[in-house]
């Protein structure tokens, strides 16, 4: 099979001194197709992603790139091929699935810390590591936690400032899932705006005026996350708990994790414990704002705020990929994959196949299969913190129904400069109550 040439690309890939100044994104339909880049992360701070996966699923669905940064990398596009990616750890392994800061690239630039998790590793390590955490978002533990869960987002939601305007993304979502994070860990409350931190220095794209400057100072700081949280696990070593830190100290696989092992699966418990839920309860407003006639089913009927949120997760799509690489030569479509390729499941294209859901840009909180979406993976990596992400927004949810008229949304919100993290940095509101 005859490869497409290296894309010319439709915006710079991110180096390590930052993100080059590119020329506007050009629609989809003016890029040969070879030329599409999906892993721009322009494309999603622009929020053009769309008209680029839509173009890709129709005419080019596991397409390839091979960049100097990357090296070389399908996409897949389709719900269906991303499915059974997912679901085959035995030929697409998820070994180096994600380098933390460098979801795609395979050569670590100077300066990055080489950090694996166990989202990052295949069986059986990756089934024993996962399993001595999963305790913490068993169904039993989040019975426990709903009365705490609601009695904060009610605190968060009285204390909003009426007809004024706020930014709902550090108010709300930010704090709301900080102080969850907080308790899984039963980490000091008074500094939870560390786990913020770290989370989203995690995979931001050094830059200056960015969220990080330079490769060495996402290094300092996530290697004071680990002196921090090495002191946490000193402190639960002697005096265990229920929490994440004290599962991981006395856990048989992973109390002798090396440094950047326990590092790495600490920083994947941020993130998908604060990236995903934060971004998911701003993009709940965003949405529900951009389709009000959804918003209105929704305050006749309060029943559906399952199905509306497990919809919302589906139109969002926090986290856009996840990444494998193939063990052996395969064929994915009528393409070609050799062994030590890598592929990048793209969930946010999935989720919008016309194939699988119908009118998939719109939001439609009565999808009668809106729990199909692909948002939390499929297999041995699914999403362990699912039920603990429904149950939050469940909650805000009911929490913003019984308080509110309106929740204006004042402009476009600010996105995240990631292709992996499908995000919010601001989103100005005012909220009328009733």
């Amino acid at each position: 099979m005859a490869q497409p040439q290296n894309p010319s690309t439709i915006g710079a890939m991110p180096s390590a001194a930052g993100v080059e100044q590119v020329n506007p994104i050009p629609p989809a339909s003016e890029v040969p197709i070879a030329d599409i880049l999906p892993v721009n992360p322009r494309l999603f701070s622009e929020n053009r992603w769309e008209e680029y996966f839509d173009r890709l699923r129709a005419e080019d669905p596991v397409h390839f790139n091979e960049t100097e940064l990357a090296g070389r990398f399908w996409s897949l596009t389709r719900y269906e091929d991303i499915k059974q990616v997912d679901s085959d750890w035995e030929t697409f392994s998820s070994a180096n699935g994600i380098t933390l800061g460098f979801p795609v690239g395979t050569e670590l630039p100077e300066g990055a810390l080489n950090i694996s998790t166990f989202i990052a590793m295949d069986p059986p390590i990756h089934d024993v590591q996962r399993k001595t955490v999963t305790g913490s978002v068993a169904p039993r533990n989040l019975v426990n936690l709903e009365p705490l869960i609601r009695s904060r987002t009610q605190s968060i939601l009285d204390s909003l400032p009426e007809n004024e305007p706020f930014d709902w993304v550090d108010t709300v979502s930010i704090e709301l899932t900080t102080m969850m994070l907080a308790t899984l860990f039963d980490f000091p409350f008074e500094d939870r705006r560390k786990l913020t931190r770290w989370s989203d220095i995690t995979f931001a794209i050094p830059q200056p005026g960015g969220i990080i400057e330079s490769m060495e100072q996402r290094r300092e700081e996530l290697l004071e996350c680990l002196a921090y949280f090495n002191r946490l696990k000193d402190e639960r070593t002697q005096n265990p708990g229920d929490d994440l830190v004290s599962m991981l100290a006395h856990g048989a696989e992973t109390r002798d994790m090396p440094p950047l092992e326990y590092l790495g699966n600490l920083l994947l418990l941020i993130v998908g414990g604060n990236d995903t839920t934060r971004n998911t309860m701003s993009g709940s407003v965003y949405a529900l704002n951009k389709f009000p006639d959804q918003l209105q089913k929704l305050k006749q009927n309060p029943a559906l705020i399952p199905n509306m949120v497990a919809e919302v997760i589906r139109w969002q799509t926090p986290l856009a990929y996840m990444r494998r690489t193939a063990k052996k030569d395969c064929t994915i479509g009528d393409k070609s994959i050799l062994a030590g390729d890598q592929l990048l499941m793209w969930y946010a294209s999935g989720n919008r196949d016309t194939s699988v859901f119908s009118a998939p840009e719109q939001l439609d909180i009565e999808r009668s299969n809106a729990r199909q979406h692909l948002s939390f993976g499929f297999g041995i990596h699914r999403c362990m913190g699912n039920r603990l992400a429904e149950l939050q927004l469940r909650i805000l949810w009911e929490e913003i129904l019984v308080r509110f008229e309106e929740i204006e949304v004042l402009a476009e919100p600010s996105r995240t400069l990631s292709s992996f993290v499908k995000g919010y940095t601001h989103l100005p509101v005012r909220v009328v109550r009733k």
